[in-house]
Parts: structure tokens; C-alpha cells; sequence
């Protein structure tokens, strides 16, 4: 008798919760950044490095949450995790701006930094 393998069901109600989780890092995170900012005093380029930080971190952990639950190619799976974190930045950031003219260097930088950061978490898990 031949075995027939049935696809396994991507739970996107997960995913799009490891995205939420990632989100609601990203946000705590950047409003103790703002409170550092004002209570001392910080440089440009430090809060510059933390945002960076701040974005491969949140990344890292959704892609981490990511691996675990799917077992399977999980290097993937925290790509497209930090692939989609990025997309929503972009969404959001259009949905602001109105326009596509301020996209500079920084947009290739953010994309490889969040996609990078999801695979890496999800290498991890």
C-alpha cells in the first residue's frame, strides 16, 4: 500500500500572533527609548543604534516563536516572519507618509536587517 502524505495546515492565526507579540516588543521597547532620550540626554547616533537594535531584536524573537511551533525549515520561517514585520513597517510607514519619495538607503538596510534577524531567531529555536 503507498503512503499519501497529507500537507501540513500553516497555522497563521500563530504567525500572525508571533507578529502582534513582535509588534508590541518593538513598542515597549521604543517608548523606554524615548524615555531615555529624555530623561538623558541621548546622541543621535546612539538612538539610531538602539532603533536598529530595537527592530533585529523584535524580529529575532518572532522568527525565535516562529521555529518552534513549526518544527520544520525554521530558518524560513523566521525569514518570512521578519520579511512580514518589515512589510507592516512599510504599510505602515505609506499609510503616514503618503508617499514613496522619502525611501532612502535605509529601506535595503531595514529589509536585510529584518529578514535577517527573523532567520537568525529562527535558526535559533
Amino acid at each position: 500500500m503507498e503512503r499519501v502524505s497529507t500537507p501540513k495546515k500553516i497555522p497563521v492565526i500563530f504567525l500572525l500572533k508571533c507578529l502582534l507579540f513582535s509588534y508590541i516588543l518593538t513598542a515597549a521597547l521604543l517608548l523606554l527609548l524615548a524615555f531615555l532620550l529624555y530623561k538623558a540626554g541621548l546622541t543621535e547616533k546612539i538612538v539610531s543604534i538602539a532603533i536598529i537594535a530595537i527592530y533585529v531584536g523584535a524580529t529575532f524573537f518572532a522568527g525565535l516563536l516562529a521555529g518552534k511551533k513549526m518544527q520544520s525549515r525554521r530558518f524560513l520561517w523566521g525569514l518570512l516572519m521578519g520579511s512580514a514585520y518589515f512589510l507592516v513597517l512599510v504599510l505602515v510607514s505609506l499609510a503616514v507618509n503618503h508617499s514613496v519619495g522619502e525611501f532612502t538607503d535605509s529601506f535595503l538596510t531595514t529589509l536585510v536587517l529584518c529578514a535577517a534577524g527573523g532567520m537568525l531567531g529562527g535558526m535559533m529555536s
